[in-house]
């Protein structure tokens, strides 16, 4: 309902035959940048701020450009990128990448592929990915300690500056190589292009890191590869054969793209780097070992595309196993209860919600209650004028329930801050006159945010914090605030080397109901008329629907790196300070 921005989504594209035989076979020189625009359409779910696209030619001549690229910025940029693209990006390899921004910078310059130039085509390299590294103030220091000065303090462009420095030395390393087997002139540059090992670029770089990420990168000489963060936390998935190697962020866009069966397509391991030469061979290489599998379960809640075969079953399952909660808060009263949801995500949620309740009764009553309409020009008003327009965003399918009768439950796939709910749903629902109001979350409450490449609210904006902070207020336990305060301002400014978040003692007098309560009180319109209730995934239940991604830190604060956890609690530490001027 309320619209989360998930960092990233990437696409590769190797050929492996010659750039004629896809124009023999296939009917069209631009096979491979057709392809590339199908598979990014096919993500445009996972960025639309921004969108990049860049190319390799390996046959260019010397003295031609042989490394391309072009960006765009807004709604409309992977069209405006297509467009523009000519003949120059016919070539072997081809990488894009969609953009939303979850730091707040936005500008062309912020949007990938980055380029780094040379004149030694091996030493050229273009980087995007779907990432947000936690520790990049640590990695710039390391990079200003080695007399390094970064034009840009951000994680896109000290990821580049530091592959880029590795790989400078890669490129060193065979230089010398060469010359003590006696190469001299084009045969060193030879020599360099067709052995450069970007695994030992990648070892000695992705150490330094701490987040979620899936980084990709062309080199000039040829080389590709895309590598998976050690924790698993963001998705890639790829397929080879013997005219290609592709890599998307997400399993279908693969499928549609190349008319392919789900288990034709493989997922890129925790640390592990699929790497394809110069000259075509492709390799997987362990780069970092493997940590605990986190894999991001909002992923399969929110993110990606419902049309992935397991994630529609995933989804199903976290609305069926609600029926239980639902059914005492309806009292059992079927007969008068109608079931909907909020359109579009949490839709196949909907469904095993429903399968679940036919199986104890087959009359249950189902309705398009809510409606979700155009975006509002918002932008020509100002103040309660805009807010007033921005409430109406949903519409209602009025006569779609008996008036002082009915029940209304309608699911929708997660509450964040709960600024719609308040401003728009609650008010549009109460028009219906239900008996009473059961809001239903296929997931479980959102406590914590996000430092892996989502754009989540600020912690002090997450509704379930604020109902925990209110309910601290209310029984007179604020020592519990000053003490997680005082507890997470001395572990940020010790960096003590065993992480705790302590921002999860906010949460530990109080169990979910109460939180739940809290939230309706705080949520509720004055004016409101129905009663409301809220009804949440389970964390177990979030398990058992998901048993692959347990990456839960939203919902448990268990972060899965150091970073992670630095940062929620240097975030209690701005709250406090910020807000409550402690």
């Amino acid at each position: 309902m309320e619209q989360l921005k998930h960092e990233c989504g990437v696409a590769l594209i190797r050929l492996l035959k010659p750039l004629e035989y896809y124009k023999q076979k296939y009917g069209s020189e631009r096979y491979g940048l057709n392809k590339l625009y199908l598979m990014m359409e096919k993500q445009h779910n996972r960025g639309q701020e921004g969108a990049g696209i860049a190319c390799v030619h390996l046959d260019a001549p010397a003295g031609t450009e042989y490394m391309f690229r072009e960006r765009a910025e807004g709604k409309d940029a992977i069209t405006e990128i297509f467009k523009k693209a000519n003949s120059s990006f016919d070539g072997q390899l081809l990488m894009g990448h969609l953009r939303y921004s979850t730091t707040g910078k936005h500008g062309l310059q912020f949007v990938h592929p980055f380029l780094r130039r040379n004149n030694w085509r091996a030493k050229n390299l273009c980087l995007c990915g779907n990432f947000n590294m936690t520790n990049i103030d640590e990695v710039f220091s390391f990079l200003t300690s080695q007399g390094q000065s970064p034009r840009i303090f951000g994680d896109s462009y000290i990821t580049l500056e530091l592959m880029g420095h590795r790989l400078d030395r890669e490129v060193e390393r065979l230089f010398i190589e060469a010359k003590e087997q006696g190469l001299q002139g084009i045969d060193i540059t030879h020599y360099i292009d067709s052995h450069l090992c970007i695994a030992n670029v990648l070892r000695t770089t992705m150490p330094h890191f701490d987040g979620g990420y899936v980084m990709c990168g062309l080199t000039g000489s040829g080389e590709m590869f895309a590598i998976r963060d050690p924790w698993g936390i963001r998705p890639a998935y790829y397929y080879q054969d013997e005219e290609i190697v592709v890599l998307a962020s997400e399993r279908p866009v693969i499928q549609t793209t190349f008319d392919l069966n789900t288990d034709d397509i493989h997922e890129l391991q925790p640390g592990q780097s699929l790497i394809i030469s110069s000259g075509g061979e492709s390799s997987l290489q362990q780069i970092l070992p493997q940590q605990t599998l986190s894999a991001c379960s909002f992923e399969r809640i929110y993110f990606s595309r419902g049309s992935d075969r397991d994630i529609y079953q995933e989804r199903k399952r976290l609305g069926e196993q609600l029926m239980p909660p639902i059914m005492k808060a309806i009292d059992g009263d079927i007969a008068h209860t109608v079931f909907s949801y909020i359109p579009n995500t949490a839709e196949v949620a909907f469904y095993g919600m429903t399968d679940s309740f036919r199986q104890v009764s087959r009359e249950i009553r189902t309705e398009k209650v809510v409606w979700k309409d155009i975006k509002l020009r918002t932008f020509i008003t100002e103040g309660t004028e805009r807010s007033d327009l921005a409430a109406h965003v949903y519409d209602i399918s009025y006569g779609s329930l008996e008036p002082n009768k009915d029940n209304l439950v309608i699911i929708d796939d997660s509450i964040v801050r709960g600024t719609t709910l308040r401003e728009s749903i609650f008010k549009i629902l109460d028009r219906l006159h239900p008996k009473k109001i059961v809001m239903v979350s296929s997931s479980p409450q959102i406590r914590y945010p996000d430092y892996y490449g989502i754009d989540m609210a600020r912690l002090e904006e997450l509704c379930a914090f604020r109902a925990a902070i209110a309910l601290i207020k209310e029984q007179n336990i604020e020592h519990l605030i000053s003490e997680t305060y005082h507890a997470c301002k001395i572990y940020c400014e010790s960096k003590q080397s065993s992480p705790e978040n302590y921002v999860r003692r906010i949460y530990a007098p109080f169990t979910v109901e109460q939180i739940s309560q809290k939230i309706v009180e705080m949520l509720s319109p004055d004016d409101m008329q129905a009663p409301i209730e809220l009804v949440f995934q389970s964390i177990d239940g979030l398990h058992q629907a998901c048993p692959n991604h347990r990456g839960d830190w939203y919902f448990t604060g268990h972060y899965p790196t150091p970073g992670g956890i630095r940062l929620v609690n240097q975030a209690f530490v701005n709250y406090a300070e910020q807000v409550l001027k402690i």
